[in-house]
């Protein structure tokens, strides 16, 4: 295998590795203060100028307390959960692309880590064993309340996976691929997706939500009736993992929507973009293009969670059994239908 791919794909899985855990750092500030704004408060403000520097004092705090394993725990699991957690939120970064091919000192490099053609299926595939890490961890734990709420979890991730598979299967329809690049690709210019299928993506929303335990569908830490839900027992940098995990998981989510349904690097004007800028400089700006819709889709994630309040867990089966799968499927069913009658006349 040439030397150069190795070096050039390892670069690139770091650099996005750094984005990543960086982007997860922040956004607990950011959503700090996002809830600070829609509450009227001032939000972190003493490390730093405008409390900047407030992640890396929680980073070091969470470093710095004291690592407790209980007695009664099964140690190996219980150490293992939280690292499968951060793992699987991770790696489902591989298959996005990132921007258009860019040209360097003579080199054209894609900005994606692996092309493959099931790019949706590893998606989904991913999103799938990220729920063994929350699993594992309130099993782990030797608490009934930690346990009752991997329950929870697993539950309403397989609930909800059942809808975004079925909204995803409509889309699937219209393109004909599942990869995630030629999906991206098909979507040039202002050819976004969400025109054609705006209930698809309206309901695989709503299953992200679900999928990260963001509010309203936060039930698996519901302090109200399961203390700290599945990480109850886990303290210092263990803790570190699940938080870290939840906040890459909704920087995943957003930049699959961003991808499948928002164009991803596309943006109206780019062929001109493309035209005057070179081959260089406008394929990273449609990279900055998809950080800015990944961007507005957190702040809308955190936006939901400090406005809505949380269900009920009957109202949260009922949404997910009786609203969305019947509403995804009826989806399905019109966009077959369309297509053809499209592909007839």
């Amino acid at each position: 295998m040439d030397t150069g791919f190795i070096i050039e794909k390892f670069i690139l899985v770091t650099v996005i590795f750094g984005i990543s855990l960086v982007i997860a750092m922040y956004s607990t500030y950011a959503e700090r203060k996002v809830a600070a704004y829609l509450q009227d408060r001032l939000g972190p403000d003493r490390a730093g100028p405008f409390g900047i520097l407030q992640p890396l004092a929680d980073g070091l705090k969470m470093f710095m307390k004291e690592e407790i394993i209980p007695t009664t725990s099964s140690k190996w699991l219980f150490i293992a959960g939280p690292g499968l957690a951060l793992l699987c939120a991770c790696i489902g970064t591989a298959v996005i692309p990132w921007g258009s091919p860019v040209l360097i000192a003579g080199k054209v490099i894609p900005l994606q880590v692996s092309d493959i053609n099931v790019g949706v299926l590893y998606i989904f595939g991913v999103v799938s064993l990220g729920v063994y890490g929350v699993m594992i961890g309130g099993w782990a734990s030797n608490n009934k309340y930690s346990l009752l709420s991997a329950i929870r979890a697993a539950s309403q991730n397989i609930s909800y996976e059942i809808a975004m598979g079925l909204s995803i299967i409509a889309l699937l329809l219209m393109t004909n691929t599942l990869s995630l690049k030629q999906i991206v690709e098909q979507q040039h210019g202002f050819n976004w997706n969400v025109w054609y299928q705006p209930v698809g993506f309206i309901i695989f929303m709503v299953c992200s939500f679900a999928e990260t335990n963001r509010a309203p569908f936060d039930l698996p830490e519901c302090e109200t009736e399961l203390i700290g839900g599945y990480h109850t027992e886990y303290s210092s940098m263990k803790l570190g993992f699940y938080l870290f995990a939840e906040y890459i998981n909704m920087f995943v989510s957003s930049a699959v929507m961003a991808t499948l349904y928002f164009g991803g690097y596309n943006y109206p004007g780019m062929d001109y973009i493309a035209a005057h800028w070179g081959p260089t400089w406008a394929p990273l700006f449609g990279t900055v293009i998809l950080f800015a819709k990944i961007f507005f889709f957190i702040f809308f994630f955190m936006w939901v969670r400090w406005t809505i309040p949380r269900f009920r867990y009957d109202q949260l089966m009922n949404l997910g059994w009786r609203g969305l799968i019947p509403l995804a499927i009826a989806n399905i069913i019109i966009t077959g239908v369309v297509i053809a009658i499209i592909e007839k006349f």
